[in-house]
């Protein structure tokens, strides 16, 4: 059974940076599509970043583009969400999925899904 696990969440002031980890068990990572996701308080979930099975091709929404990195270690299993000069309105919980066919730019296309990790930013 495959599973995802983030991680890496907390309170940050403004300004400050986090790293999320997505842990993925059960089948070979590296066959895997990943994406992040987020969800703010009283929005709707949004696409943040994709990578691809081989970390090749990745994609970055516009908004966290040039603070956000997506990256992926398939030796750990691990996907990674690196965010920088963090902002207020970057709060939210930031959930991971995969998918052996693609990346998707909606979440629930994704056919394995974590549980989410929060992450809240001060001003």
């Amino acid at each position: 059974q495959v599973q995802l696990v983030e991680s890496g969440g907390g309170l940050v002031q403004a300004g400050g940076s986090l790293r999320l980890s997505c842990a993925i068990s059960g089948r070979t990572f590296g066959s895997y599509y990943m994406g992040w996701f987020r969800q703010a308080p009283g929005k709707e979930r949004e696409f943040v970043a994709a990578s691809s099975w081989n970390g090749r091709s990745s994609y970055i929404k516009a908004s966290v583009k040039g603070r956000f990195t997506i990256s992926r270690d398939n030796a750990k299993n691990t996907m990674y969400l690196q965010m920088n000069s963090l902002k207020p309105e970057d709060t939210a919980v930031y959930y991971c999925a995969a998918d052996l066919s693609a990346y998707y730019s909606d979440y629930l296309d994704y056919e394995y899904r974590g549980q989410g990790t929060h992450v809240t930013v001060s001003s």
